[in-house]
């Protein structure tokens, strides 16, 4: 791939690794459905929530070892994400060595090349197989991730993502301690749904409310203007913001965000909204960004949040992850330029909280991880009965 591209070759790619059958050959892949009802209806900038969905992906092979991971929170689209998976990614890896992980991605990647509909349901098919293929490879060399993808440390900070419009979790100081009572180590705020003056006020309330040591972060979700983000920054600057996060419009985000970051005081976060590790690229040649928070499951799995890792070392730019603190943990922690991890309030996120049999305690607001080998996570199989999406 010359021009730097990925370019797909079937007929070699099936010739290459069809020739002789490895002990972790890939036999079958079977997926689960799981919707939740939120606690409330929680309010972003220019979106809401009231269910939360993903799809629990199992990857079986030869030897017996079977690699689970679920990823993604497409609530709309689930069922064509499951078809996906079935209908387009399963004929192009099943039989195909789980150990030849670039291989298996690069199998797998024409899942997105339809333009007929959005590139995000082939990203998000590919990203529950990839994390599962890779919780195989774990399994068999009898490793966690974190330390095969590069075992900086074994514990990461987790944050809550919160500060939704409309007090769904009480009020701001009610739900600042709510995660002070969970443990967290900060929180991500919510602001662009409202005017600067408005959202200053509501972060100056969280500061007030939080203890020494918490970490406050801000995000907009592209809501504002260049001017407005800058004016948000001036009222609160003095507060001790660990980052912007995706300040304005998506149209001209990178220039946007690049004028926030040189003309404002507070480091600029962004990258959930990309879809490749070109995309992020592209933000930090510009000068957009201080963190990188490119999201696996949205974008076709930790085989890709690793290119952007590396990538991102070369510009100096501190990486993180989108939610999804089930492998997020993982890929943060095994770099050394990692930052923290997110996760939401149960009743945002009840998958995390619930689906997980063996989440380990908080200590000091850091998630410890183990040596179980893969993702080292029991799911919780009564909770997957119980929500499971039921097929016609």
């Amino acid at each position: 791939m010359p021009d730097g591209r990925y370019v797909v070759d079937l007929e070699e790619l099936d010739h290459l690794t069809r020739k002789r059958e490895s002990p972790l050959t890939i036999t079958r892949i079977e997926t689960i459905p799981v919707r939740a009802k939120l606690g409330a209806d929680f309010k972003g900038s220019h979106y809401h929530m009231t269910h939360r969905s993903t799809l629990v992906t199992r990857v079986h092979t030869s030897d017996g070892i079977v690699g689970e991971a679920y990823a993604g929170d497409e609530d709309a689209t689930l069922n064509e994400i499951d078809h996906i998976v079935h209908d387009e990614l399963a004929p192009l890896v099943v039989g195909l060595d789980a150990m030849s992980t670039e291989r298996c991605w690069l199998a797998g990647y024409p899942v997105t090349f339809d333009i007929l509909r959005d590139r995000r349901q082939g990203l998000v098919a590919l990203a529950g197989v990839d994390a599962a293929i890779w919780d195989a490879v774990g399994k068999a060399l009898g490793q966690p991730l974190w330390r095969l993808w590069g075992g900086f440390r074994r514990n990461i900070p987790l944050i809550a993502i919160g500060g939704y419009y409309g007090d769904v979790l009480g009020t701001i100081e009610q739900e600042i301690q709510s995660y002070v009572d969970l443990g967290l180590a900060g929180i991500k705020f919510k602001v662009g749904g409202a005017s600067p003056e408005i959202d200053a006020e509501r972060v100056e309330r969280a500061r007030a409310a939080a203890p020494d040591g918490f970490l406050i972060a801000v995000d907009a979700n592209q809501g504002y203007s260049v001017a407005q983000a800058l004016e948000l920054v001036r009222r609160i600057e003095h507060l001790g913001i660990s980052w912007f996060e995706e300040p304005v419009g998506w149209n001209d985000d990178a220039r946007g965000m690049r004028d926030v970051r040189l003309r404002g005081s507070i480091p600029v976060c962004a990258g959930q909204s990309e879809l490749s590790p070109m995309g992020c690229r592209n933000l930090m040649e510009v000068g957009a960004i201080d963190i990188c928070n490119f999201d696996a499951s949205w974008s076709g799995g930790p085989t890709v949040w690793r290119r952007m890792a590396a990538v991102a070392g070369t510009y100096n730019v501190t990486v993180g992850h989108h939610e999804e603190p089930q492998v997020a943990s993982h890929l943060v922690a095994s770099q050394a330029h990692g930052s923290v991890v997110e996760c939401f309030h149960p009743d945002r996120d009840p998958f995390w909280w619930n689906l997980i049999a063996n989440r380990p305690p908080l200590v000091d607001g850091e998630l410890q991880l183990s040596d179980a080998p893969g993702l080292g996570w029991q799911l919780n199989s009564d909770y997957i009965d119980e929500h499971r999406v039921r097929r016609d």
